[in-house]
């Protein structure tokens, strides 16, 4: 595939988990990276590994609910590293609340981060992109709420399941101007947050998944590194679910022979 040297790439939620792999791979693939995220000390400590490596990397504090603050995320990423013509909008939350228990808060909290998070990261990023004539924008959905669902995750699976309602509208309005608009669907990632609910729980989900384990965020890294290539420019307003074959069996008893 054609290297992504030239390229400035912003990925969100870039300090831990889904975000740091997507982040790894763009960067040995070429790209100039910007680490977006709340936590900038996290972020900072990714750009630092990256650039150690011999990357060029640089941290950005942002918040994706607040608008301003993702334009000057991306008017910190062009200055320092070039326009930017990727965009990997992959900040998220997932924390669970049972339906008995959810509220308004709850609700718009997830809503916002996700949904809105990733319209503002789209529309801080695009002037960049309408400027050069070509850009690439990849969202970080999920399998939970687009195919499949799970207790105590209605608002993190509305949120998922309207990135892609989004996703297909703004395909059509940038489809002219040399963009294109994907998401990925993660299943189970070996992230921070799954090693912190124990080898038990985590052997649990292991033995769901067909391949025998989880996804990790590397894989879902290279994913994105597909959708936002040159090779994919015909593709857009579309979905590649990686999971290791988790949504598959239609039992527990297809998974006999598996």
């Amino acid at each position: 595939m054609e290297s992504l040297t030239g390229q400035t790439a912003v990925v969100t939620g870039g300090a831990n988990g889904v975000g740091r792999g997507i982040a790894s791979i763009l960067a040995r693939e070429g790209a100039r990276v910007a680490i977006a995220d709340i936590d900038l000390a996290a972020a900072e400590a990714v750009a630092g590994t990256l650039t150690g490596e011999g990357h060029e990397a640089l941290a950005v504090a942002v918040d994706v609910t607040d608008a301003t603050s993702t334009r000057t995320m991306a008017t910190t990423a062009r200055e320092a590293l070039g326009p930017v013509t990727i965009l990997a909008a992959n900040a998220g939350i997932y924390p669970p609340v049972r339906l008995g228990e959810m509220d308004d808060a709850a609700w718009n909290r997830v809503m916002d981060i996700n949904v809105k998070g990733a319209l503002h990261a789209i529309q801080a990023c695009l002037p960049s992109m309408l400027e050069a004539g070509w850009g690439r924008i990849a969202l970080t959905s999920s399998v939970t709420g687009p195919i499949t669902g799970y207790p105590g995750f209605a608002h993190y699976g509305a949120s998922k399941a309207a990135m892609l309602g989004m996703m297909r509208s703004i395909a059509l309005e940038v489809v002219a101007r040399g963009i294109t608009i994907n998401a990925v669907l993660p299943g189970n990632v070996l992230t921070e947050g799954l090693r912190a609910l124990g080898e038990e729980h985590m052997r649990r989900m292991e033995a769901a998944i067909p391949m025998g384990e989880l996804v990790e965020p590397e894989d879902v890294g290279w994913a994105v590194r597909f959708l936002v290539s040159h090779e994919a420019r015909r593709i857009t307003g579309q979905t590649l679910v990686i999971d290791g074959g988790q949504v598959l069996p239609e039992s527990p008893e297809a998974m006999i022979d598996a």
